[in-house]
């Protein structure tokens, strides 16, 4: 009787659909808490990859391993439809995006359930869907009656030839991804949201994420950004009408050495400033420069360092010194106010710039330590002694920090500060493929929202998408043209779209509720089930992603819709699957197509590969003979059950008469394994120990049955080492382990069956081996039976060779022992 798991797999498939197996209901069920199982939700591309498979198989074995701890389980998946790659791939197939997602989509359920993954299949959701995304619509009227949607100028990268913003990672070598055009900075007027409202609590809470990773904690630390420092007025001379600049510095202690100011590009002060300076032509020259350079290097740390004087001076608010302005192409708008004092002797970017331009140094800041020689040839950058620095000189850098702000906040010209990295969340995208932005633009009223009733604003279909000349939706009329809600009069709909980040910052609340037609999702709903138990998805999401669902929670909580601060308890970031030493792609030719190798060996086995050949958390090397190992491993399991199908199971009285030693010793293996399984999937999410501890439970078996099974209590020892090495694999072969069960006539789903409890008395070795120390230095080993007392553990010790060697000739003065574990003689002479 072969294993024919082609056949097996597709029955249960059947079954568990026609019994709606997985579905869940959000009603209160004191007997059984409620599990949040869920994995990030994928882009319809049309093909599953192997980066999905662990994913998704990752979580399924979460999702029924809870189930079976007696947990009600929320195990849904959706769509994050919308997006750039649709509508490309609309141009160039002649294919209405909706039509190319809707195809990817059945293709993709098809594949999820082919792999057999536990999905509550009645919570589905996709982005492009009115019902989903008239939500998005009204979270952003809800967030622009609050104040955190707005309209702004900011500076974006901008194709002439498509007409529209490019992302940084669609701009290659300075030119545009899709045309090759050159691509300029251009100051547009965008949709922003207000995230920096947020930012000093969503860095506070960084450190309560304890079922985070550090590594993700630290880039979210690193990308919010925080920095404690003063904003310092520095009055420009020679234009009264010019504003001072105003510039952040966290180094205070350091402005006796500012000998110029750097300026951004796009700092607002730049097209005055060098008006009647005689240096407008080169300045002009530099800027347009500046404008066309390549994006992707802006934020680098390029010895490149390049500027222009603006012929114009400011004044240092401290020491009165006249200091000249510059343009630098490291100053970026982005950070602080897009303005810095450069201090080269104590930096080493100003350090750097000086030295091209041949600009004074001057340090002012020395270390602490007479003996360290302040560096000859770079800027010393650490805290130290101030010196130098007028009434300041001989403080620390604290200290002085603290005087100079003082002094600063008497006079006017200085405040505390605290700035962050994170820039306020620009969500216009100039493309078709998302969710229309709700408002109204009348010449008469300004910008109006869209009144709730109206919504949601339907994507029209009336629209040719040829990739070139700005939003598709501005050549719509249909959608374009509209009356103003307030007057009457003729009006224009807004025709930029919402990035898609927007789409999926709370798409898991609408999991929990997802046919409410009425609201977004009842807080009832989401009490139930929030926060997300156990988030799994790659660590590329570590940052934009998850800030941004941060973010979308704590505007819930403080518009009452739930009741907590953090969507997410425990997080697992999954490692990359790699063939040949390189991340899966079809560049790289080196892509392994799931469905052929669910052809070939069946969908448990490559869940089991999945989880058995790395720790979830690191890189997965693709391996076929692996994937080979893992589908020999079920059928031996398949062979070693297969003697037992269509009996009955023992009595219990035959499992309880089990008095030999080698019916012990089986069920004692088979009760360390329920231990050790349920240990490694609770705490840590072990899943290849726990598969390598059910793999020794069958080798254990082999032997067993190899020696053969005359008694009755023989027969129901291996009876239940088989039943439960099925019960354990369930979560890792789910089709495997109900067919395996329903043959050996257990009786009843496996699925809803509670999951074993270990004998821990049984599963004890009634032997352990204890460490001999000599003087703390390890000197031999000895077995004893447990409970054995001190006393006896030494004179075992000491009939050990090894042991006696370091003995001879000397004295114990005394012993440290830790029961069952280590004994340390100690000795003198």
């Amino acid at each position: 009787m072969e294993y024919d798991f082609q056949a097996i797999e597709k029955k249960w498939q059947k079954i568990w659909e026609e019994e709606k197996a997985f579905a869940v209901d959000s009603r209160p069920d004191p007997s059984r808490p409620e599990f949040y199982c869920l994995e990030m939700l994928p882009y319809p591309s049309g093909r599953l990859h192997m980066g999905h498979v662990r994913n998704y198989t990752i979580g399924d074995a979460v999702a029924r391993f809870k189930a079976a701890r007696g947990f009600k389980v929320l195990h849904p998946m959706g769509w994050d439809s919308f997006g750039l790659p649709a509508e490309n791939a609309a141009i160039k197939r002649r294919i209405h995006p909706r039509v190319w997602t809707e195809e990817n989509i059945v293709q993709m359920r098809q594949q999820l359930h082919r792999m057999g993954y536990s999905y509550d299949w009645d919570r589905e959701i996709a982005a492009h869907r009115p019902e989903y995304y008239r939500w998005n619509q009204w979270f952003f009227l809800k967030m622009l009656e609050r104040g955190l949607a707005y309209r702004a100028n900011r500076w974006v990268n901008w194709c002439g030839t498509c007409r529209t913003v490019l992302a940084n990672e669609q701009v290659e070598g300075g030119v545009c991804w899709r045309c090759e055009t050159p691509v300029a900075r251009k100051a547009l007027e965008q949709w922003f949201l207000r995230i920096t409202d947020y930012a000093e609590e969503l860095d506070a809470w960084l450190p309560k994420l304890t079922g985070w990773s550090e590594r993700v904690r630290q880039m979210q630390k690193n990308w919010i950004g925080r920095s404690d420092g003063a904003l310092i007025r520095f009055p420009v001379e020679g234009v009264p009408a010019l504003e001072p600049l105003e510039i952040f510095t966290t180094r205070l202690d350091t402005i006796f050495g500012a000998t110029f100011c750097l300026l951004a590009p796009e700092h607002p002060a730049v097209p005055r400033i060098a008006i009647g300076t005689g240096a407008e032509a080169e300045v002009s020259r530099f800027v347009e420069r500046m404008m066309k350079r390549d994006v992707a290097r802006l934020d680098a740390q390029t010895d490149d360092k390049e500027g222009v004087f603006t012929g114009r001076s400011a004044t240092n608010p401290y020491s009165g010194e006249r200091i000249p302005i510059w343009i630098g192409n490291f100053v970026l708008m982005e950070y602080g106010t897009g303005a810095i004092m450069a201090v080269p002797g104590n930096d080493e970017r100003d350090h750097q710039f000086a030295l091209q331009y041949g600009l004074p140094i001057r340090p002012v800041v020395r270390s602490a330590d007479p003996s360290v020689a302040p560096p000859e040839s770079a800027a010393y950058t650490e805290p130290g002694v101030v010196v130098d620095s007028g009434p300041y000189s001989g403080m620390t850098s604290t200290e002085a920090f603290e005087a100079m702000l003082r002094t600063g906040e008497e006079k006017g010209f200085a405040r505390r500060a605290t700035q962050y990295r994170i820039r306020d969340w620009g969500i216009s995208r100039q493309r078709y493929w998302g969710t229309p932005i709700p408002v109204i633009h009348c010449t008469g009223c300004g910008v109006v929202p869209v009144p709730e009733r109206d919504l949601p604003v339907i994507l029209p279909d009336d629209v040719e998408l040829t990739g070139e000349g700005g939003s598709p939706l501005e050549r719509s009329p249909s959608f374009t043209k509209v009356g103003c809600p307030r007057c009457g009069n003729p009006a224009r709909r807004e025709t930029d779209t919402m990035d898609t980040f927007f789409d999926s910052s709370w798409y898991f609340y609408r999991y929990t509720d997802p046919r409410n037609e009425l609201a977004p999702f009842e807080p009832e709903a989401a009490r139930c089930w929030l926060p997300i138990d156990q988030y799994i998805g790659g660590i590329t999401h570590a940052i934009l992603h998850l800030i941004y669902c941060r973010f979308f929670t704590k505007v819930m909580r403080d518009m009452g819709m739930v009741d907590f601060d953090e969507p997410v308890v425990r997080l697992l970031n999954q490692g990359m699957v790699l063939k040949d030493g390189s991340a899966m792609s079809k560049s790289k030719g080196n892509v392994v197509e799931p469905d052929a190798m669910v052809e070939r060996y069946g969908a448990d086995t490559c869940r089991l590969f999945i989880l058995f050949a790395s720790p979830p958390e690191r890189d997965l090397e693709w391996n076929e003979q692996g994937v080979e190992g893992c589908h020999r491993f079920l059928e031996r399991v398949w062979r070693l059950s297969a003697p037992h199908f269509g009996g009955k199971p023992p009595a219990p009285a035959a499992l309880e008469s089990a008095r030999s030693e080698r019916e012990t010793a089986l069920r004692r293996k088979t009760h360390q394994t329920i231990h050790r399984v349920t240990e490694d999937l609770d705490r840590r999410l072990h899943f290849n120990t726990a598969i390598a501890a059910v793999m020794e439970l069958v080798n254990e078996a082999s032997l067993f049955t190899q020696a053969g099974t005359e008694s009755e209590s023989e027969r129901a020892s291996l009876r239940e080492a088989l039943s439960i090495t099925i019960r354990l694999l369930a979560p890792f072969a789910p089709h495997f382990a109900e067919e395996v069960w329903e043959r050996l006539g257990e009786g009843g789903r496996l699925r809803t069956l509670a999951w074993p409890a270990a004998d821990l008395a049984l599963a004890e070795a009634p032997l352990v081996e204890v460490v001999v120390q000599v003087n703390g230095k390890l000197r031999g080993k000895v077995t004893v039976e447990r409970g054995t007392s001190e006393a006896e553990v030494l004179d075992r010790a000491r009939s050990d060779a090894r042991v006696q060697a370091h003995l001879k000739g000397k004295t114990v003065a005394k012993t440290i022992y830790v029961p069952e574990r280590l004994l340390n003689i100690v000795v003198r002479g």
